[in-house]
């Protein structure tokens, strides 16, 4: 029986037991082993059973009699909790915990248990564990600690252990405490009573160590966080300590832990804040203060007491929104002045704020409903602190009595934020439906927010919620689904635009004559200017439709007035140069009107330039705000819209000039261009055209016959003019690249671009690191060590400070397995902090020069002048040769003593006098140099191994063969016999005493300097190729570069500027299992096999870090749990995990404990020298508190709480990073169910690792319910952010990595929130990025170069000199204060916001923030690294341009910005996605245009008389959109970056490698991909987030696959230019013949190529003649296949077709698709008339006939298709329809609009029964679509080069580093046979 209880009790552990993990270096070790891992939470939130169970795992070995007391009594826990076991797992735990109980009895052998004595044997292992772990001293010096506040221990591994014992006991004393009850009380019972007495009466110590906390131990004194001792941090306690001013509590309010009480004691119990909320709170604001009162760098800090300027400046930062908000709405503020309030105040209404910005949830992203409610509240709470008692708020009483925030003030707000959000319908609903987070923030920018009342009404306007289907209005905007959005947003670019045009061309059809009548002409641009006016004010009242309700009566009014204002004007001018036209055509008028005319406009221009520059130039601005006239403040009104946001957009002069010169430049290339390349060469045809008379037309026309062929001259000028509305992006690109490339170059960017380049200069690196990067004190210490500070000594001085950064980031690169052992020694540089009179470089500067100096000597035939001038010509062979000798005299003076040190003293003295007088070469044999280095060199092999007795007899005998060698060798003759008769040494050789014994090195110093002297004669290769890794390389490169870049001075870790780093997760990889790296594709290449090939050094540094040869298998590390684990760190620390961005946000705190070591902040303890270095920063208490105080890591896991309760792997693998990183915290959604209805209650919780490496619940804070009420992403990070920390907040995606040369420059870059970067200060610090999956394949390479030139160049030059970098998801640093107070740090509302992160950046501008660009710190970043990965992406982005369209925050930029900086914006954000889609559209406007001449005749007609074909201007315009279309000027900026930071040859050759690899396809087809997903957008919405996947794509994509994914955005467009294309052919007309028409088309023809066949050109194995069979197979299958309910588009065809026409939904869609497909009949109409069937009749009965044609196809076609065997006769219908395409080539097109219109009206036509037949016809044309892409590719698998070639194509990059990828696409299976 026992064997099977103890097999049991295996299984059970088995299958409950974690991984383990044992963290070397960081963090703690936790092991959560058997069932102290797996308590059920039901049981584990009442109990401490996890305790109790973790200490009889720990005393199992000690003493297994009171483990199994443990488990008993944890087992009668849990069953007193759930005696039926309802509760989720409980059954198992307990029957589990039975078996253990059970095992552990069965142990016995059958040997009774007497439990009478259970307490008894518990009691005396209880004292004996006491004294063992001398737990009453360490209480006793708890005790003196706290009398003193400076003295603890100061090992972390005694703390750990402390830690351990203190949690052990606890248990230990819960269960002594139940069993006392039993026990004898004049027996055992008494000492036990007496002992939980003294317990109870002081527990500080128990408590302190186990009451769980986030940073700082406020609820408890720990001994073993050192954050409590600083000064600033007691100080911050002691501010909000309870006062006796302060009203009192009652007795019966509980004060948690064991502190005073506080004023938030006070808040929780006048307003019912959550007790973890205030928790929460509390520590972020003493937090707050503890870390202003250190910036303010005031001496003698250690006086624990926070100054008045630290208070102030906190109270005006988090209440300045506030303040802006009272002042827009000119409401009194809670406070008269700031004088008038006191300190306490002001730390009440901070410490208030905080609570409701920390309780609040989803109104968060209100942030004036905010400060709405604090307003109330902090009135309220004024005259609450008036009395002598506190008393409960009236405000958050509830029906019981009790007071809470949450269910009275934040609960009904989020109930009708919930209410709206249902009507989105799931984010199908239009927006203009449904309010959303701006919506009811907006409410609160009017004085109508009052009425709420305080409390708050629940009948208010505000307050009600939706009624069936009746909208609720919306607030100030109404998002519309229109494309008027650009118009109306950006009306100033389009009236500029368009009446520059219409000035140009006048000018160009008046042959460039300016006189009187041509003036008269250009003043019609006055008209064109209030028409256009007029439409913008008709499009504000009509786009204001479904907010009038709700908007402010101002607001209304303004648009009335303008409606009507430029409705009149618009009249007037109109009527008044019509009159001026009149007066024209009558020479003998008076021209009264004209004059009119001209006094109208001038004056009107007069004042809107004076209103203009009052309020946009930043010098007139201040004037404009000081004026109250009403009448000028009316007008003021009447010309710019007041909002609560958006006001004082202005900068300061000399960036205004700036960005004006600028685009003063852009717009003069751009309008000489379109004048002399595009107007003016248009001018003659047009007149031409017009000038001729009537001919027959080829068809029956309907305008052009009877209008001066308007039409032919619409097509003549339509490619003109699309590329005139998109060619300014051009300018803009080239300008912006020259521009970005000289400030690159003026930043110093690029200046060390090689490995070469680093060894050159490394000389200069410690000056420069230590001017930029070490802060003031550190800087002091070295140098005031020496007595003189010259040239040697400072340079000294300087690699002191910069070792042990260096040797840091190099230990880090041998930790990421990027260098080898040998590389790292290398790599490394010494102290410096020895007694060498000399600097000490890095070996592989060094290498080799000895030998080469040897050489150099031996050879030498000249003066010793001579020969040290040879040697300083290398300056590193200089310090080499200087530091062996010095070296050498340094170590063998330690070594020996007696007569050899005499003799080492007087060779030394010798050679010292002979360098100078400059005899050396007299003194010393040169020749034998050789020899001797060989006998030293023996000698220093045996020094650097540990000391034996052989190896002590060894070296002794070395040092004699050196003596020997040097003596009779070396030496002069003369000198030889000097020594040969010195007696003391003749004496001690001849008795065998010389060096018979020597010195084995000890000492640290010596140590390192035989081992590295070693190194420096022994390495014969040079280290020109050190290290190899070419991403080591780079990131060296880019970090010795970065140190001669301008930035702010470092200060201290005290003194900087505290952040915290942010990172939103899902259900992403956080690591990769073990099964995962073997599991493989279709192709046999597993995720490891992929790796090894592609990283092979990296795979040989980490077998050897792991200790394993190079022959290791992965079967062989299987074995050993710590290297799988190992090994599967490795493999995720290469691709896209949550894993590698923790371990890189890690690095922060890493580079801050060492910094703050260095810096040497005493807290009683001594300073530690830096000789102890090597690991020393993090065992040093000081130094990790000091970065706990200044970093804060926090990752949003969302569902962490779900994957927990379902056993996911991920949990487990988060919880492995909890364990392996002490700081890293956790955030997550916990739901639990309440009541019977389903109903949940929503948490929002915070976790830690504990001391046994389980999660530790730090706060838990109650939501109003379910918080994803909008985009996912942004509700994460809103949840969470209320746990970070500090002043600023890095916002980090889940794809990103940090390194820890990058973290050391982390302060550097927070100075930049104090710094000057024009009139406002810094709001979000941008990060430059590296792209680090660049090198996986050529579209990974495209991809990479496009994004690293965007988030380099691209964007520097937006945030300088343009002004208008946004935040675009990257890795920004936010100002958290401003960003928290303001929204939060993204925009949540569904759909609207998809594209959430751009949103800040709206936002802090609109709200006067300043975004700032730099590029002297960089952050890793993953891209997607295939073609459908990359499309999906652009797809989302492009998406989200598309609503942003839409967005209230780009409608404000555009219509509050100055123009030109609306230019900049607009151009940069959703103009860009405007310019691509037009320069899709131009191919079509083209095409279209010539198909109608060639269908119309007219283009023969008018060839007669003139050659359009290639006339300068369409060769203008075709030429731009091809350069265009092939991303020539999108590689522009990339080459300009390639040239800054690789140099001119490497930019040639990069780029010229890109166009082999058929760049110019991708950027073609990316350009498709953009222009479908942004113009489907705005016509019907449907922008959603899209998940393209963070693996290792080298798998082969199936043809269906391809297929689905772009059959609507690529496929079906590219026929349809095909077929234009064939058409113009066909039936086009030039002279030039087919010549022409190729010259003409080709970037035509190129698009249709690139868009059908670039998902299989980058397909790997696209071309494999296997797969093409196998695609072939699936896509019939899958085309065939007629689905179901429930059946994925993957699967079935019917499915999928159903699912593409999931994005028509409104009737404004299906009218606008209605209109889009009428394009197609264009083509039967022409054609019809074509095959001259009644010789040259045009009537329209003809066109008639060819319908009765179609209609006898498709009664054809049913007959096929609804036979017996339809399934068999498809290939039969797709024959049929090859051989009719000559004859229904018009039909095709036909079919295709009729099929659009059904598709559009689909309830129409199943109500018709026709619905079946227009699937069929769907499915007959997706088959044909589908062979004619697939016939090409099926061709060219036949040829086996072509795969070849193929594969080079794509992994170009591969196989230039020496890759296997043929191995990879062959696949490891036939290796694995053999």
């Amino acid at each position: 029986m026992a064997r099977v209880y103890s097999n049991w009790d295996r299984l059970v552990r088995a299958t409950l037991r974690r991984e383990q993990l044992i963290n070397t270096g960081q963090g703690h070790e936790r092991v959560n082993s058997g069932l102290a891992g797996a308590v059920p939470p039901s049981l584990g939130r009442a109990t401490n059973i996890d305790g109790i169970l973790q200490a009889a795992d720990e005393i199992q070995s000690e003493d297994p009699n009171v483990a199994r007391i443990l488990c008993e009594q944890a087992y009668s826990m849990a069953q007193n909790l759930d005696p039926n076991s309802d509760g989720r797992g409980v059954l198992q735990f307990k029957t589990g915990l039975m078996s253990v109980i059970k095992q552990k009895l069965a142990k016995r052998d059958g040997a009774s248990i007497d439990r009478n004595r259970d307490i008894e044997r518990l009691w005396q292992f209880y004292e004996l564990y006491k004294r063992r772990h001398r737990v009453d001293d360490i209480q006793r010096e708890e005790q003196k600690w706290r009398e003193s506040g400076t003295n603890f221990s100061s090992n972390v591994g005694e703390i750990l252990k402390m830690r351990k014992v203190f949690a052990t006991l606890r248990a230990l004393v819960e269960v002594l405490e139940v069993l006392s009850r039993d026990a004898d009380p004049d027996g055992v019972g008494r000492p036990i009573r007496e002992e939980l007495r003294r317990i109870k009466q002081a527990d500080a110590t128990l408590s302190a160590e186990l009451t769980p906390y986030n940073i700082v131990p406020l609820e408890v004194q720990s001994m073993t966080n050192a954050i409590g001792v600083f000064p600033e941090v007691r100080g911050a306690v002691q501010a909000i300590r309870y006062t006796e001013h302060f009203p009192t509590l009652p007795d019966n309010f509980e004060i948690s832990g064991q502190r005073d009480a506080d004023m938030f004691d006070l808040l929780e119990y006048m307003f019912g804040f959550q007790r973890d909320n205030v928790r929460n709170q509390r520590e972020h604001l003493v937090l707050t203060l503890s870390n202003a009162q250190s910036q303010l760098s005031i001496p003698g800090q250690n006086d624990p007491k926070i100054d008045e300027k630290a208070v102030n400046e906190v109270f005006l930062k988090v209440l300045e929104n506030y303040i802006k908000w009272c002042k827009y709405l000119r409401q009194r503020l809670v406070y008269n002045k700031l004088e008038a309030i006191n300190r306490d105040r002001k730390l009440f209404l901070v410490s208030l704020y905080f609570l409701i910005w920390g309780e609040a949830a989803n109104v968060r992203f209100l942030p004036e409903c905010l400060c709405y409610i604090f307003h109330r509240m902090a009135k309220e709470l004024d005259a609450k602190l008036d009395h002598g008692e506190a008393v409960r708020a009236d405000s958050c009483l509830t029906e019981m009595g009790s007071v809470s925030f949450l269910e009275r003030i934040i609960c009904p707000i989020y109930e009708v934020m919930s209410a709206e959000t249902l009507r989105n319908n799931n984010g199908k609903a239009a927006h203009s439906e449904w309010r959303n987070y701006d919506d009811f923030n907006e409410y609160f920018w009017t004085p109508a927010c009052f009425e709420l009342s305080w409390p708050m009404k629940i009948e208010s306007r505000f307050l009600s919620k939706p009624k069936g289907r009746k909208r609720t209005a919306k607030s100030s905007f109404v998002e519309h689904r229109t494309y008027l959005h650009l118009f109306r947003s950006f009306i100033r670019l389009w009236i500029f635009m368009v009446i520059m045009f219409q000035t140009l061309t006048i000018i160009a059809f008046r042959k460039e004559n300016l006189d009187t009548d041509t003036f008269k002409i250009l003043l019609s641009a006055g008209p064109t200017y209030a028409i256009m006016n007029f439409i913008e004010c008709f499009l504000d009242v009509v786009l204001m439709y479904g907010a009038y309700s709700m908007a402010r009566g101002m607001a209304i009014s303004r648009l009335v007035i303008r409606f009507f204002w430029w409705g009149l004007v618009s009249v007037f001018v109109v009527y008044a140069y019509v009159r001026v036209l009149q007066e024209r055509n009558k020479p003998n008028e008076n021209e009264f009107f004209f004059r009119l005319y001209i006094l109208v406009l001038g004056s009107y221009a007069a004042v809107r330039l004076i209103f203009g520059l009052l309020v946009k130039l930043p010098a007139c601005h201040a004037l404009s705000e000081m004026s109250d006239q009403s009448f000028f403040q009316f007008f003021k009104w009447i010309y710019q819209e007041r909002y609560f946001v958006g006001r004082g957009l202005f900068e300061k002069l000399s960036d205004y000039c700036r960005y004006v010169a600028f685009w003063l430049v852009v717009l003069a290339s751009k309008f000489t261009f379109a004048y002399f390349l595009q107007i003016k060469p248009l001018v003659k045809p047009t007149n031409t055209i017009i000038d001729l008379p009537s001919f027959q037309y080829s068809w029956h026309d309907i305008v052009s016959k009877s209008n001066n062929h308007a039409l032919t001259i619409v097509s003549l000028w339509a490619p003109v003019v699309a590329i005139y509305i998109m060619d300014i992006h051009i300018w803009y690109t080239l300008l912006s690249a020259i521009i970005g490339g000289v400030m690159g170059a003026k930043a110093r960017l690029g200046e060390i671009r090689s490995i070469e380049m680093v060894h050159k200069r490394f000389e200069s690196f410690p000056e420069a690191f230590a001017q930029n990067l070490v802060s003031p004190v550190v800087k002091r210490v070295p140098l005031d060590q020496h007595a003189s500070q010259d040239g040697q000594d400072m340079n000294k001085a300087y690699a002191a400070m910069f070792s042990p950064f260096w040797n840091e980031i190099i230990k880090s690169l041998r930790e990421e397995d990027y260098i080898s052992n040998r590389e790292m020694d290398l790599l490394s540089i010494p102290s410096n902090t020895g007694s060498l009179r000399l600097v000490q470089w890095p070996l592989f500067l060094l290498c080799s020069k000895i030998l080469v100096a040897i050489d150099l000597a031996m050879e030498c035939k000249e003066t010793q002048e001579v020969l040290w001038r040879q040697i300083c010509d290398d300056e590193y062979m200089a310090y080499a040769v200087q530091e062996c000798y010095y070296s050498v005299e340094k170590i063998l003076n330690s070594m020996v003593d007696g007569e050899g040190r005499r003799w080492v003293e007087r060779i030394f003295l010798e050679i010292s006098n002979s360098i100078q007088l400059g005899s050396l070469a007299i003194t010393l044999n040169l020749k034998k140099l050789q020899l001797v280095v060989s006998r030293f060199t023996a000698l220093t092999g045996l020094l650097i191994r540990h000391e034996t007795p052989d190896l002590a007899k060894g070296a002794a005998k070395a040092m004699f063969d050196f003596y020997d060698v040097v003596t009779n060798e070396l030496l002069s003759h003369d000198l030889r016999e000097q020594l040969d008769t010195w007696n003391i040494l003749a004496r001690a050789r001849n008795e065998g005493r010389l060096f018979s014994r020597i010195v084995w090195p000890r000492d640290p110093e010596i140590i390192e300097q035989v081992k590295r002297l070693h190194l420096l004669l022994t390495v014969k290769d040079a280290a020109a190729n050190v290290p190899k890794n070419l991403e080591a390389r780079r990131r060296l490169e880019f970090f010795t570069n970065s140190l001669f870049m301008d930035m702010p001075q470092a200060r201290t870790v005290a003194e900087m500027v505290p952040f915290s780093v942010f990172t939103p997760y899902y259900s992403e990889t956080v690591l990769y299992s073990s099964s995962e790296l073997r599991s493989e594709n279709e192709d046999g290449i597993s995720i490891l096999f992929y790796l090894q090939k592609i990283f092979p050094d990296e795979w040989e540094n980490f077998l050897e870090r792991i200790g394993r040869s190079d022959t290791t298998g992965d079967a062989d590390l299987q074995k050993s749990s710590t290297d799988a684990l190992e090994l599967r760190f490795w493999v995720s620390y290469r691709g896209q995990t949550l894993a590698r961005t923790v371990r890189g946000m890690m690095y922060y705190r890493r580079a801050l404990m060492l910094q703050s070591f260095l810096e040497r902040r005493g807290l009683g303890v001594d300073d530690v020298s830096l000789t102890n270095m090597p690991r020393g920063f993090e065992l040093s208490p000081e130094a990790r508190a000091q970065a706990d105080l200044k970093f804060t890591y926090v990752v949003s896991c969302q569902i962490y709480g779900q994957q927990k309760q379902q056993k996911k792997p991920e949990a487990t693998d988060i919880a492995l990073l909890l364990q392996r990183y002490e700081a890293l915290r956790v955030a997550f959604i916990h739901s639990e169910d309440v009541g019977v209805e389903g109903k949940k209650e929503f948490y929002s919780k915070l976790v830690k690792a504990d001391i046994h490496g389980k999660d530790q619940e730090i706060f838990s804070i109650k939501l109003p319910g379910d918080p994803k009420l909008g985009e996912g992403k942004p509700e994460n990070q809103n949840h969470a952010i209320v746990f970070t920390r500090g002043e600023a907040i890095q916002t980090i995606d889940m794809n990103q990595d940090n390194y820890l040369e990058e973290a050391i420059k982390m302060r550097n870059l927070l100075e930049e929130f104090h710094g000057k970067h024009g009139i406002r200060r810094p709001t979000i610090l941008g990060v430059r990025e590296h792209v680090f999956t660049g090198s996986v394949s050529s579209l990974a390479w495209f991809m990479s170069n496009q994004e690293t030139s965007f988030v380099t160049l691209g964007q520097r030059v937006l945030a300088y000199p343009l002004k208008v970098r946004m935040h675009y998801g990257h890795p920004d640093v936010f100002d958290r204060i401003f960003h928290i107070t303001r929204g939060g740090i993204s925009k949540a509302s569904r759909v609207i916001n998809i594209s959430e992160d751009i949103y800040a950046g709206f936002n802090s501008t609109l709200r006067q923030g300043n975004i700032t660009h730099h590029e002297y710190i960089q952050v890793g970043k993953g891209r997607d690294v295939g073609l459908n990965q990359i499309a999906l992406f652009e797809g989302k982005v492009a998406g989200g341009n598309g609503e942003q369209v839409l967005s209230r925050d780009v409608y404000r930029i555009g219509q509050l910005f100055d123009f030109f900086r609306m230019m900049s914006f607009y151009f940069t954000t959703v103009g860009f996605y405007v310019c691509t889609m037009m320069t899709v559209l131009t191919v079509y406007v083209f095409l279209y245009g010539r198909v109608y001449l060639a269908f119309s005749g007219a283009d023969r007609a008018i060839s007669r008389v003139a050659k359009l074909s290639g006339n300068t201007a369409l060769d203008a315009a075709l030429n731009a959109q091809f350069l265009v279309q092939i991303g020539v000027f999108t590689a522009v900026p990339m080459v300009m970056g390639f040239i800054l930071e690789l140099g001119l040859l490497k930019a040639i050759f990069s780029f010229i490698t890109m166009q082999f690899q058929l760049c110019s396809v991708f950027f073609t087809f990316s350009l498709g991909t953009r222009t479908h997903y942004f113009g489907r957008t705005i016509l019907h919405g449907g922008a959603k987030y899209r998940a393209t996947g963070r693996g290792f794509v080298v798998q082969h994509i199936k043809f269906a696959d391809n297929y689905r994914l772009y059959s609507r955005s690529h496929f079906v467009k590219a026929f349809e230019v095909a077929l234009l294309l064939i058409v113009y052919i066909a039936y086009g007309y030039t002279d030039g013949g087919a010549s022409s028409f190729v010259l003409l088309t080709i970037s035509s023809w190129f698009l249709v190529i690139s868009w059908l066949f670039a998902p299989y050109i980058f397909n790997p194995s696209g071309f494999e003649w296997q797969k093409t069979v196998e695609d072939f197979d699936d896509w019939v299958s899958w085309l065939m296949y007629k689905g179901g309910v429930g059946v994925k588009g993957e699967l079935s065809w019917e499915s999928w077709w159903e699912e593409e026409q999931a994005h028509i939904q409104t009737l404004r869609g299906r009218i606008l698709e209605t209109i889009l497909s009428l394009r197609f009949f264009m083509f039967q109409y022409g054609i019809v008339y074509k095959l001259n069937l009644t010789g040259k009749s045009t009537s329209l009965v003809i066109y008639g006939y060819s319908w009765i044609v179609l209609v006898a196809i498709v009664l054809l076609f049913k007959l096929f298709w609804y036979s017996p065997r339809k399934s068999s006769n498809i290939l039969l219908a797709l024959r049929f329809l090859q051989d009719m395409f000559a004859c229904v080539l018009g039909f095709i097109p036909t079919g295709w609009a009729i099929l659009s219109l059904a598709i559009t009206w689909k309830r129409v036509l199943k109500i018709l029964g026709l619905w079946e037949t227009v699937r069929e016809f769907g499915r007959i044309y997706d088959a044909a679509m589908g062979m004619l892409i697939f016939s090409p590719v099926a061709l060219l698998s036949w040829f086996p080069f072509i795969s070849t070639f193929q594969s080079r194509l794509l992994f170009n990059q591969a196989f230039s580093r020496g890759l296997e990828i043929s191995i990879i696409l062959a696949g490891n299976r036939a290796n694995v046979e053999t």
